[in-house]
C-alpha cells in the first residue's frame, strides 16, 4: 500500500458538491477512498456520486444541512449503515452571507456563520471521534482559510470561523493523539470557487491579487484537493493540529 493510498478508507465530505469539496471528493477516490458526498441538496451529490461511480469508484449520496444536529446525527449514521465506519472526516461546509466590515454585520448573519461553520465541524467531531478512536486511528481535516490567519475588512466575520476552527483542530488534536485520531486544517488562499465569486468576479482586483501572488494566479479547487488527500493518508500519518496554507504563496508577499 502506497504513502497516498486510500484503498478502503470511508471518507464523509461535507460541502461536497461543488467548489473544493468537489474536488476532494473525486481526489479521494480517485486514490482507493470510498466517499460520502454531501451537501444541502441531494441531487447535487447524485452528480458527483455519479462522476466517481463512472470512473470506477465507490460512493454515496447524503443530503445534510449541518446547521440543523439531527442532520449530522444522520450523516453520519447513514455514511457507517454503507460503508460500515468512517475514517477520514472532511468538514468543508461554510457560509458567507456578509460581505463588508465586522461592524456592520447583523445577528442573523453572524448565528448563520458561528453555526455553520463553528459549531457544525465541533458536533461532527464528537459524531465520529469515538468510532475512530476505538480502531485506534482516524483524521479529521477541516478547511478553513488564509482569513483565519491575516485580516481582512471585507470577510472579517467569516476569518473569525476559520481561525476558529483552526483552534478547534489544535485543541481536538491535543485530546484524541492518543487515540491515533489525527486533527489538522488546510487554509487556502483565493480560489476560483463560485462561494469566493465575490472576491474574483471583479477583473480589476483579480489582476490585483494575481500580481502580488508569487505563483501570479489564484487557486483552483483541485489545487485543494491533494493537500486533504496528503493528510488522509499515511504520508500524513505523523502529522496533527496543524495548518497548512495552501495559497499559491499569497500570505508571504508583500503588499498584501
Amino acid at each position: 500500500m502506497g504513502l497516498f493510498d486510500l484503498t478502503g478508507k470511508v471518507v464523509v465530505i461535507t460541502g461536497a458538491s461543488r467548489g473544493i469539496g468537489r474536488a476532494v471528493a473525486l481526489r479521494m477516490a480517485g486514490a482507493g477512498a470510498r466517499v460520502v458526498v454531501s451537501s444541502r441538496k441531494l441531487d447535487a451529490c447524485e452528480e458527483v456520486v455519479r462522476t466517481i461511480r463512472d470512473a470506477g469508484g465507490e460512493a454515496a449520496a447524503v443530503a445534510c444541512n449541518v446547521t440543523h444536529i439531527d442532520q449530522l446525527e444522520h450523516l453520519v449514521t447513514k455514511s457507517i449503515d454503507v460503508f460500515e465506519r468512517i475514517d477520514c472526516l472532511v468538514g468543508n461546509a461554510a457560509v458567507n452571507p456578509h460581505y463588508g466590515p465586522m461592524t456592520t454585520i447583523g445577528e442573523s448573519a453572524f448565528e448563520k456563520i458561528i453555526n455553520c461553520n463553528v459549531r457544525a465541524n465541533l458536533w461532527l467531531a464528537r459524531l465520529v471521534l469515538p468510532g475512530m478512536a476505538e480502531r485506534g486511528e482516524g483524521a479529521i481535516i477541516y478547511v478553513s482559510s488564509i482569513a483565519g490567519i491575516k485580516g481582512t475588512d471585507d470577510i472579517g466575520t467569516y476569518g473569525i470561523s476559520k481561525a476558529a476552527v483552526i483552534a478547534m483542530a489544535r485543541n481536538l488534536a491535543v485530546t484524541w493523539g492518543k487515540h491515533g485520531v489525527r486533527i489538522n486544517t488546510i487554509a487556502p488562499g483565493l480560489v476560483r470557487t463560485d462561494f469566493a465569486k465575490a472576491l474574483w468576479e471583479n477583473p480589476e482586483r483579480l489582476a490585483r491579487v494575481e500580481e502580488h501572488y508569487p505563483m501570479r494566479r489564484i487557486g483552483e479547487p483541485d489545487d485543494i484537493a491533494g493537500t486533504a488527500v496528503f493528510l488522509a493518508s499515511e504520508a500524513g500519518r505523523y502529522i496533527t493540529g496543524q495548518t497548512i496554507v495552501v495559497d499559491g504563496g499569497g500570505t508571504i508577499a508583500a503588499g498584501l
